[in-house]
């Protein structure tokens, strides 16, 4: 498999616009510290004094998820186990930046992946009853995601491309022969859940041992919520993950049929992430880990 870096920047974020742009339109954060913290697929991010973040698309795909992430984050939250990074201000377009962006809540601790869990046991329970908080049904005008919560067709599709593209990073004929073995599985056939859509270890903050905030919304989108039961092989240890699927399930268990489609989605974002870690050491290591893990079954 050939690694890519991730996606081009289509514009330059720095201090200084993060800076003018406060002033502009939160005048009383623009004294505040600035620090950039990330730059991801699609958002920069700078730390605005101790509690602060400034999220702000770096391309026009992510300035398309704002919209969606100030529209339904704040009701999410409200009802959650666990708080996530919805917005407590929300920043306009200006002469100088062509997008709506976010000032959210800082969270301190370090990612799950780059950080152990004290009681897997627990945090299994913990994250479990978050998912079952966020599984559940959504309006009819939920946002659509075309690359999440989709049907095992297109997950078929997408597995089959992307082993074309392999190399010796990966066992081709080993994962052909998983995949084909989880695919072959019902499509969903309830209604339409609220769904995380990139639940990973990236975006888990542990501190002190225990999963403190759930990041990164922008994948929001409604339909089958496999695809967010993925993070039991990321996260967890077999034992541990059956606590996962029994507190996951405590408002509607979870059946064979959508914990083998949680495996596929497994397989789909083990693959991803080696893809895309030519300029990201953390996943490529996310990918070597949760591909073994599903593979094993």
């Amino acid at each position: 498999m050939v690694a890519q870096r991730k996606p081009a920047a289509e514009l330059e974020i720095d201090a200084d616009l993060v800076r003018s742009l406060l002033v502009e339109q939160h005048p009383d954060l623009a004294g505040r510290s600035l620090r950039l913290v990330n730059e991801g697929w699609d958002n920069v991010i700078y730390r605005l004094g101790d509690d602060l973040v400034v999220r702000l698309p770096r391309r026009r795909l992510g300035a398309e998820l704002v919209a969606n992430e100030h529209r339904w984050l704040p009701g999410l939250a409200a009802r959650l186990p666990l708080p996530i990074a919805a917005p407590v201000r929300t920043g306009a377009p200006s002469v100088d930046y062509p997008w709506a962006w976010s000032i959210c809540p800082w969270f301190e601790g370090e990612v799950a992946a780059d950080s152990a869990l004290a009681d897997p046991a627990v945090e299994a329970r913990r994250l479990g009853e978050f998912v079952a908080a966020f599984h559940t049904e959504a309006p009819a005008d939920a946002p659509d995601n075309p690359f999440r919560a989709q049907p095992m067709s297109y997950l078929r599709t997408r597995i089959a491309e992307t082993l074309d593209r392999s190399g010796e990073l990966v066992d081709r004929e080993l994962v052909a022969r998983r995949a084909a073995e989880l695919l072959d599985v019902d499509d969903w056939d309830g209604p339409a859940l609220w769904v995380h859509g990139d639940l990973h270890t990236a975006n888990l903050v542990v501190r002190d041992g225990a999963i403190a905030a759930v990041l990164d919304l922008g994948d929001l989108t409604a339909g089958d919520p496999a695809c967010d039961l993925a993070i039991a092989w990321m996260l967890f240890g077999e034992d541990e993950r059956e606590l996962f699927r029994v507190t996951a399930g405590s408002r509607s268990p979870i059946d064979d049929a959508t914990w083998q489609r949680g495996a596929a989605w497994a397989l789909h974002f083990a693959l991803l992430y080696l893809l895309h870690s030519r300029d990201n050491e953390r996943f490529g290591r996310m990918g070597t880990e949760l591909l073994a893990a599903v593979a094993a079954r």
